[in-house]
């Protein structure tokens, strides 16, 4: 296991490229397919790559904030203590390695931004209390627990598809997340990843001679330092505005009431904009002056940099295969071979190769929906299912697609390609588990 291992992280460290040349030749690989596998020419395909380059503006900008206001929220100080906390109790690096895995799981499952930060953020701390843990896997543990955030809260097709008015809603109708997220399948099916991921993750540990430490001198965050200084200072009116706590409390405690409005009207109804609305409430009052929330912003916004500008790609690859047919053509390929009983294991596989070209679930739900609804009806099979199929297929494969782990790198100071030799791993043996998932429930 550990030459399987030590084998994938030399591929990686030497072949994986920076995740924004990454969709650069993924827009080439999806532009000579589609010459390949559809009636369409170059000059059709530059169109269509054009014309889809900006689609995804609206969706980009609920996705940044899922993430900026995960990361205020796990930054916040509340958090930080119980990070802490948390990072005291682990004693030994196998220890650090499971503890990180159980916290990032339970993290990505109620939010994907919040559990991409705060499992970086967790095991930065571990960093620096457990002594020769590799910090490596450390970070690709951290990564890991983002393999379940598509059957939890803020899984954008379960919400999309829970939502009045979405673009199927004439065909499926509205169906509620006790049919897709809280599912007994689905359930059943995070039990098993949330006892199997900290031991798969604790059993990749290097041997001695080949773990990376991090001295941790260098994870140490001097912006207390700073914030401390200011706050001797002397405060001008607008300083004391500011570092008022009341402001906080108040614009909290207006959004907290709108939140009560809200579910007791609707019931525990989730879509993006009240998961978003929900962080961003909590993280304005956790922080509890609206200098340190903003602080926290600009951290967060550091770390979106890399989606920011990789979105708009990978709009133009969506352009591309949704203009040219290429997507419906790989989805048939898979809908073609399928039955009523192996369908859905068939949606799981062609929503995970989909994933690789457009790395965004509410987006590749837009994408493969049409093909994938048409087919479930056909068969007569579940409709929650086949979504949830489709959503754990997206999840599946950004264990080994850079765009979702820049965060967490940025937070932690690595490159793709330092923790993506261990994500391997994590790709099969949960593709493994989640592919008799759908074949056995």
């Amino acid at each position: 296991m550990k030459a399987i291992i030590g084998f994938f992280n030399r591929l990686m460290q030497r072949y994986l490229p920076d995740p924004f040349l990454f969709v650069i030749i993924l827009t080439f690989v999806v532009f000579g397919l589609s010459l390949i596998f559809t009636n369409s020419g170059p000059a059709e395909m530059v169109q269509h790559w054009g014309n889809g380059f900006w689609g995804l503006l609206s969706f980009s900008m609920q996705m940044v904030l899922v993430l900026v206001t995960g990361y205020v929220l796990a930054s916040s100080p509340v958090f930080k203590k119980l990070l802490g906390a948390l990072a005291s109790t682990a004693k030994t690096p196998g220890a650090a390695i499971v503890i990180v895995t159980i916290v990032s799981i339970i993290a990505s499952w109620v939010n994907w931004g919040f559990g991409l930060v705060i499992g970086a953020l967790f095991a930065k701390e571990l960093a620096k209390r457990v002594t020769n843990v590799d910090y490596r896997l450390l970070i690709a543990s951290a990564y890991s627990g983002f393999l379940v955030w598509h059957g939890g809260f803020s899984g954008s097709i379960p919400l999309t598809i829970a939502t009045d008015g979405h673009f199927s809603a004439d065909l499926i109708g509205v169906i509620p997340t006790s049919e897709t997220i809280f599912a007994p399948s689905n359930l059943i099916l995070l039990a098993v990843l949330f006892v199997t991921l900290p031991l798969l993750n604790r059993f990749m540990m290097p041997s001695k001679d080949q773990t990376v430490t991090v001295d941790p001198n260098l994870l140490e965050d001097s912006s207390t330092l700073q914030a401390a200084t200011i706050e001797k200072s002397a405060m001008t009116p607008a300083e004391r505005l500011e570092n008022s706590w009341i402001v906080s409390l108040v614009i909290s405690i207006m959004g907290l009431g709108f939140l009560v409005y809200y579910f007791g009207q609707n019931g525990f109804r989730l879509n993006l904009d009240i998961v978003n609305f929900l962080f961003l409430t909590l993280g304005i009052l956790f922080h509890w002056t609206p200098k340190s929330f903003l602080q926290s912003v600009a951290n967060a916004v550091k770390g979106a940099g890399g989606i920011i500008i990789q979105f708009p790609f990978y709009a133009g690859i969506m352009g591309m295969m949704t203009a040219s047919g290429l997507a419906a053509v790989m989805s048939e390929a898979f809908v073609n071979i399928s039955n009523e009983h192996t369908f859905h294991f068939f949606a799981f596989l062609s929503a995970g190769i989909v994933n690789f070209f457009v790395p965004s679930g509410g987006g590749q739900w837009a994408v493969q929906a049409p093909v994938m609804l048409e087919a479930a009806q056909t068969l007569d099979v579940s409709i929650a299912k086949t979504a949830l199929a489709v959503s754990w297929g997206d999840a599946w494969t950004n264990m080994i697609q850079p765009f979702w782990a820049l965060p967490a790198l940025a937070i932690a100071g690595l490159k793709a390609k330092d923790i993506m030799g261990f994500c391997v791993i994590v790709l099969f043996v949960s593709g493994a588990i989640i592919s008799l998932a759908f074949l056995l429930l």
